[in-house]
């Protein structure tokens, strides 16, 4: 189905953060979007607000009747859905055109430069940088961001004259094959979804693969020593980039007062007094991958340095809720070990001198038994441990394993509890804390607000 085609869109599971951006995009064209989802939630009450029609119960009745045109409407269903569901069901037997949300963007990547973001982690927080630093240059940009930018308040930015989108691509069950990027990063390929690719070689493979299919004429910005080996198309240039080192890295970093300042070296123009809008030490390297691919897309100096310096961050990525010489309090998304030691080693270089406690839910059993020395290892970075029980998201329990596999492996000398996720906000009621911050993917993030309050009234006693 052709896109001009298309008079509405149904969503089956319409409230997760990549779907609801794809929905936007259609709301935006006028068109009727409708659609399913489990559970109502912030995000699905702002998508009624903004004029799509959800409801939270499994019931073909409740299709709207403009979603039953099957010559004129397009279903996108998110993988978690099962088969079974019973809309999709409905929609398979009566012959609808189906297709899943990376498919959609992948036709959106043969009619736009797709600006596309890869990786096992740094993915959401470079694309959104790279969307900020667009959207306010000359150039502008769509974007379909796999967070909430604080600086538009939003997963989704509209252009109605740029040629570029932004793309954030996800390797869960090989969905960014679907893509064709104009141009591409790669942050990292660390094994993960091993419940989907069996095994680390089947991983990277998977990775290869996506970079065959970047367009003539385009580029690869690959993170230097990557284990996975890049197979690009004959005209496409390759770049690295890291930190420290690469055709694009940073120099003269400088770190203090709360402030990051650094130089921008590149091959096409280096750019002196990058100051960054939102000073996390893992954001220069975030911002050099993101600051390469709008340079190579025709950004100033200026509009980098401007785009850099006003970038606010990502909910839920280094997400500050409270900042101050009494209490540091976060949220981050961070599920994977190397995320989790990038937290650490960050929060470590900001606050050298301060105790630094994590909360972290584990998120799926598959992916707790496949890494969970690793997760240990990475934890043992902090000074306090607190772990909750594991969030299943699709999974079925595993015999065997719990939240206590980490545990039991975390390093001799690093303190260590182990609470219900319902009583997390009383147990930091109950305590008193430097540097806190909550870690993970699951729904432990929806007590972050109570967390918050905790620690403010704290500090009003």
């Amino acid at each position: 189905m052709e896109l001009k085609d298309i008079k509405a869109v149904y969503f089956v599971g319409a409230g997760g953060i990549g779907m609801s951006a794809l929905a936007r995009y259609f709301l935006h064209r006028h068109l009727v979007v409708a659609g399913y989802d489990r559970t109502p939630t912030p995000l699905t009450h702002e998508l009624e607000r903004e004029g799509m029609q959800i409801h939270y119960e499994e019931d073909v009745d409740q299709i709207p009747a403009p979603c039953r045109d099957r010559e004129h409407t397009l279903v996108v269903f998110t993988p978690a859905i099962p088969a079974s569901h019973a809309e999709l069901a409905w929609f398979k037997e009566h012959d609808f055109t189906i297709e899943k949300r990376a498919q959609v963007l992948g036709t959106l990547t043969r009619t736009h430069k797709g600006l596309c973001f890869a990786g096992t982690h740094g993915k959401t927080t470079t694309s959104t940088m790279c969307a900020h630093i667009m959207s306010q240059s000359h150039m502008g940009c769509n974007a379909f961001l796999g967070g909430i930018s604080k600086n538009v308040g939003s997963n989704y930015i509209l252009s109605l004259t740029s040629d570029y989108v932004v793309i954030e691509a996800d390797e869960f069950d090989r969905s960014f094959h679907w893509l064709r990027p104009w141009m591409s990063v790669i942050t990292s390929t660390d094994p993960d979804h091993l419940d989907i690719y069996g095994t680390k070689e089947a991983y990277l493979e998977s990775f290869r693969h996506y970079t065959e299919l970047i367009q003539p004429g385009g580029a690869l910005i690959l993170h230097t020593g990557l284990e996975m080996k890049a197979h690009v198309p004959e005209g496409v240039k390759t770049y690295t980039y890291s930190r420290d080192e690469g055709d694009f890295h940073a120099a003269n970093i400088r770190i203090g007062d709360g402030k990051i300042v650094f130089d921008f070296v590149s091959p096409l123009e280096t750019v002196t007094q990058i100051s960054l809008g939102h000073p996390v030490p893992i954001n220069i390297e975030n911002s050099v991958a993101a600051m390469a691919m709008a340079q190579l897309n025709g950004c100033t100096a200026e509009e980098l340095r401007r785009g850099m310096e006003t970038y606010a961050g990502v909910e839920r990525r280094f997400d500050f809720k409270i900042n101050n010489p009494r209490h540091v309090f976060l949220s981050d998304y961070g599920h994977h070990p190397k995320e989790i030691l990038q937290c650490a080693k960050s929060l470590r270089e900001l606050y050298a001198h301060r105790k630094l406690t994590v909360i972290f839910q584990p998120h799926l059993y598959t992916r707790t038994r496949d890494f969970y020395a690793d997760f240990a290892d990475a934890l043992s970075h902090f000074d306090e441990v607190v772990l909750t029980e594991i969030y299943p998201a699709r999974e079925q329990p595993i015999e065997g394993v719990t939240s206590k596999l980490i545990y039991d492996h975390l390093r001799e000398g690093v303190e260590r509890t182990m609470i219900a996720k319902h009583d997390v906000a009383e147990w930091v009621r109950s305590r008193d804390f430097d540097v806190l911050v909550v870690l993970g993917a699951g729904d432990l993030n929806d007590y972050v607000p109570e967390i918050t309050r905790i620690l403010e009234e704290k500090e009003k006693a």
